[in-house]
């Protein structure tokens, strides 16, 4: 704690987006709260359709709650106060403190002045009058931790929305954050990118900026060395660590998928099954696809293969199809159709071959869509795969609920404006009365809003094992295996590579001390 009773802070800034810094800040708190430090993540800006909702029913980025689970605590709305969740190339749904207040266009979001003004709307200039309310979010949880470490986003040398910044070098300035540039090596250029970043910075910006931290690294250290000297003679700051290369790190992504659309959703290789067969999900890769993550607990489980798909003919050798979360219910339905992919689907519940709706996946497997909120299309005929109808609320749905599917104790978490009028089939979730609480299911076409609900791991197990029955495959689920005792394993490796890799001294005296006087001011086109 410094001498006013505020907990320390560090801001974990990027040269680039998926530079590294949602696993670092993740490192980082998971090393500090072994070490007996209370901690908490903060990000004051997160944009990211990879949402999670809170126990007291606050939606933030996903990341955020998978920080505050490396720190043992539980995430609240104050470590992620402005959350937008993109709808198009132009807009984007602005969460405040855990609550939708609307849509807003990018310009409207980043404009630099408040008020209206020719050529202007009201709204627009309301990123820069954030900047309060996100400080003071910090400020409350640096008065009750004794650590917070807070993520940047994107770059700070993005030098067009500097002065509106309230995630990067705004909130730092404002707070007086020492601050940790972090580098992706294995995308090449890192040294470049550590420098130009720093030196397009402002004098007083600058003074903020306490070392590097190499992220990815394959190889041998030493053959490094020559050039982190090199970077500090010219920088005057020191490189803080040098982090490996680590396969298999199945950590919730803000913005990215990690792989391609028809890559394995891990980067390790599928453990073996614990039956004869292999069983195989195709998870359809909709537009604005939202919680991916969804499918993270198949890929865990032995003898799983999961591959994001596009095609219609990639769904024929599929066990399971998943049609996942969206952010455009509607776009996503015109999608499935343009690919082919709706026939295909619709072959499949013909069939009586499993195919699992979650969330905006749900919606569009029912019969009709009255949608006057997130596409304002009005009335679309759904894909006809289940008797439901869905109509779009203002208010969105926020809840973390608990309840029976297929005999066992499911949690999940909702995160929707459609409420679905469910007109037949039996319900997916039910309470211990058997009250329907939640979803549908026909045949072998299953469909819940509940996200999270494959993270119950006696309810995924038994779940494959119906779909592996239903394919006629010699599947069996390994017993024992638990989803969180996994993320735990993987947010411990991370706290492994800040132990065994960084400079743990640096970093805890930046936490508690601030950045250092007198480092050197670099001029843009520097040598």
């Amino acid at each position: 704690m410094s001498g006013d009773g505020r907990g320390g802070g560090l801001l974990i800034a990027g040269t680039t987006s998926d530079a590294g810094k949602s696993v670092v800040t993740a490192g980082i708190c998971r090393w500090l709260v072994r070490r007996g430090v209370k901690v908490a993540p903060f990000k004051g800006q997160n944009m990211s359709l990879n949402s999670f909702v809170t126990r007291e029913g606050a939606e933030i980025g996903r990341a955020q709650a998978m920080q505050a689970q490396a720190a043992r605590i539980e995430p609240t709305a104050l470590m992620n106060p402005v959350l937008l969740k993109p709808g198009s190339d132009r807009s984007s749904q602005v969460v405040l403190m855990g609550r939708p207040v609307g849509e807003m266009s990018a310009r409207g979001f980043f404009g630099t002045s408040q008020g209206a003004s020719p050529g202007r709307t009201p709204h627009e200039g309301r990123r820069e009058s954030l900047l309060g309310p996100v400080l003071e979010c910090l400020e409350r949880l640096r008065g009750t931790y004794d650590a917070v470490i807070c993520e940047g986003a994107g770059s700070p040398a993005e030098i067009n929305l500097r002065r509106t910044d309230i995630v990067n070098m705004g909130i730092a300035r404002a707070a007086r954050l020492p601050v940790v540039v972090v580098g992706d090596i294995d995308r090449g250029g890192v040294f470049a990118s550590f420098f130009g970043t720093t030196a397009l910075l402002s004098p007083e910006d600058q003074e903020l900026i306490a070392g590097y931290l190499v992220n990815k690294f394959r190889g041998d250290v030493s053959l490094l060395e020559p050039g982190l000297d090199m970077l500090r003679g010219l920088t005057g700051r020191s490189t803080l660590g040098v982090l490996p290369f680590r396969h298999g790190l199945g950590i919730d992504e803000e913005d990215g998928l990690r792989v391609s659309m028809r890559g394995a959703v891990r980067e390790s290789p599928a453990a073996p099954p614990y039956g004869e067969d292999v069983l195989r999900v195709a998870v359809c890769a909709v537009p604005l696809m939202s919680n991916f993550t969804d499918v993270d607990a198949l890929a865990a489980e032995p003898g799983v293969v999961v591959r994001f798909v596009d095609r219609p003919e990639e769904l024929v050798d599929a066990d399971l199809v998943v049609v996942p979360g969206t952010r455009g219910t509607v776009r996503a339905l015109a999608w499935l159709r343009e690919r082919g992919l709706a026939d295909a689907l619709a072959r499949r519940a013909a069939e009586g071959r499993p195919v699992l709706g979650i969330c905006g996946g749900y919606q569009l497997l029912g019969e009709h869509i009255d949608d006057e909120v997130e596409s304002r299309a009005g009335a679309v005929p759904g894909l006809g795969l289940l008797p439901v109808r869905v109509r779009f609320a203002r208010e969105k749905t926020l809840a973390r609920p608990v309840g029976l599917a297929l005999g066992e104790t499911v949690e999940g978490y909702e995160i929707h404006h459609g409420v679905a009028d469910v007109r037949g089939g039996d319900a997916f979730v039910s309470d211990a009365d058997g009250r329907a609480l939640d979803g549908c299911r026909v045949g072998a076409v299953t469909g819940t809003h509940w996200h999270g609900a494959l993270e119950s791991d006696a309810f995924r197990r038994r779940f494959l094992t119906e779909v592996a029955r239903t394919a006629g495959r010699r599947f069996v689920p390994a017993p024992g295996t638990s989803f969180g005792a996994l993320r735990e394993e993987q947010l411990d490796l991370l706290g492994d590579l800040i132990e065994e890799h960084a400079d743990t001294d640096a970093l805890m005296r930046l936490i508690e001390e601030g950045a250092p006087s007198g480092l050197p001011f670099i001029p843009p086109g520097a040598p």
